[in-house]
């Protein structure tokens, strides 16, 4: 071999190696820092509250009794104790990464337990653990307000023998219901694309000629991979959403619109993926099983798409990734809206789109997004887990080995 050679063997594998060292630092740092920055916020309680807080502003009976109750417990050091009122405060931080002033604890004898709804409810309000409270107004001095911390409103609630107003909130800022669109999303998406997608596959590669028409139809299903979602999303938006709309009770842009939009974007995928896994099944396989007496239909199901189905598989994969990252089509699909009530034809936001509205936010909330994000790659971690684990078995069970 010429030096010439060598050299120009020994450039390309330098390139070749740098490129892949180079690909793999950026994505450690990606996932680095999403890790680092999302791990804060990461807990049940993100995963399982409602995003929108319910605010309470509570008002008191003119005979209202203080409680001058000692405390009847030891409470940690960052807990603060009012014994004229009964009530316990500690600062914390939101599921949103915001400093807050959050109720530890409420005697049993406090007059909190029985307040005056000063909304538009005649129900009675009593103040409960994990509450936030947002300001304690008096009738002659200024408010207690929580950016001030819990040691300060606990200080001047001491000082004090009569509240104006306590205004308060439930716990809020979590993601349930976006996780439950994204669920939704990817059940109905995947009813919708694989059977057409998979179907389309075998079309191609058992039962189409070869000529011309077929090629140009496996260059068109090339190119609508490497159109960008967003064209899509306008396509859902004028054609899915009042379709949608004309025949449910939907108003706007709803998670089946949503759902319609994503299999048109994943059945290209799907198709290219499973026409592969199919192409690479020996052609043995088809003879045998036609020369044993076997009908084209039933060597195609009975032993062609068993030996496929981990490429079939790979396919659900990766329509699964697309589903849950896809943001950019779902906006003009779906919409914005972070809803708690979760309905087929309502507006609401995937977990990508939650995203996109943290980020979209003055500030914007970088570590709410990131732990978001982090839930994401969880969810992708784990799908990619199972499904490599479900593969494994089947070729184990039927002796696939492709």
């Amino acid at each position: 071999m010429s030096n010439k050679r060598r050299f120009s063997d020994g450039f390309l594998q330098v390139i070749t190696y740098g490129s892949a060292l180079f690909t793999l630092v950026i994505l450690s740092l990606i996932i680095g820092y999403v890790v680092t920055h999302g791990v804060r916020l990461l807990n049940k309680d993100l995963i399982t509250n409602n995003y929108l807080a319910v605010n309470y502003i509570a008002g008191f009976d003119d005979q209202t009794a203080l409680c001058n109750c000692p405390a009847d417990q030891n409470y940690p050091d960052d807990v603060y104790y009012s014994e004229v009122w009964g009530l316990a405060l500690k600062d914390d931080i939101d599921l949103l990464g915001k400093n807050i002033v959050v109720v530890y604890d409420v005697h049993e004898n406090s007059p909190l337990n029985d307040m005056v709804n000063k909304g538009v409810s005649d129900q009675r309000l009593s103040l409960g653990v994990n509450y936030s409270i947002i300001r304690i107004a008096y009738d002659d001095r200024p408010s207690s307000l929580s950016r001030y911390g819990s040691e300060i409103m606990i200080q001047e609630l001491n000082e004090m023998d009569h509240i104006r107003e306590l205004e308060f909130t439930t716990s809020g800022g979590g993601i349930r219901g976006s996780i439950i669109t994204t669920f939704y999303l990817i059940f109905i998406t995947l009813i919708i694309a694989l059977p057409i997608g998979v179907g389309a596959a075998i079309y191609l590669n058992e039962y189409a000629k070869k000529n011309r028409f077929t090629q140009l139809v496996r260059s068109l299903i090339e190119t609508l991979t490497g159109v960008p979602s967003i064209i899509y999303g306008l396509m859902g938006l004028a054609v899915f959403v009042p379709f949608i709309v004309r025949i449910t009770d939907a108003t706007g842009g709803n998670i089946l619109s949503g759902a319609m939009t994503l299999a048109v974007i994943l059945m290209p995928v799907v198709i290219r993926t499973t026409e592969e896994s199919l192409k690479v099944v020996p052609d043995d396989y088809r003879y045998a099983s036609l020369a044993l007496g076997a009908s084209k239909t039933q060597t195609t199901f009975k032993v062609i798409l068993p030996n496929a189905f981990p490429g079939i598989l790979t396919a659900t994969l990766l329509a699964i990734g697309r589903i849950i990252g896809e943001s950019a089509a779902l906006v003009f699909a779906i919409g914005t809206a972070i809803k708690d009530e979760v309905s087929l034809t309502g507006q609401s936001t995937s977990l990508a789109v939650h995203i996109w509205s943290m980020m979209s936010d003055e500030p914007a909330n970088i570590d709410l997004s990131t732990t978001i994000a982090l839930i994401i790659l969880i969810i992708v971690l784990t799908l990619n887990i199972s499904i490599k684990f479900v593969t494994r078995n089947f070729r184990r069970k039927y002796g696939v080995n492709l």
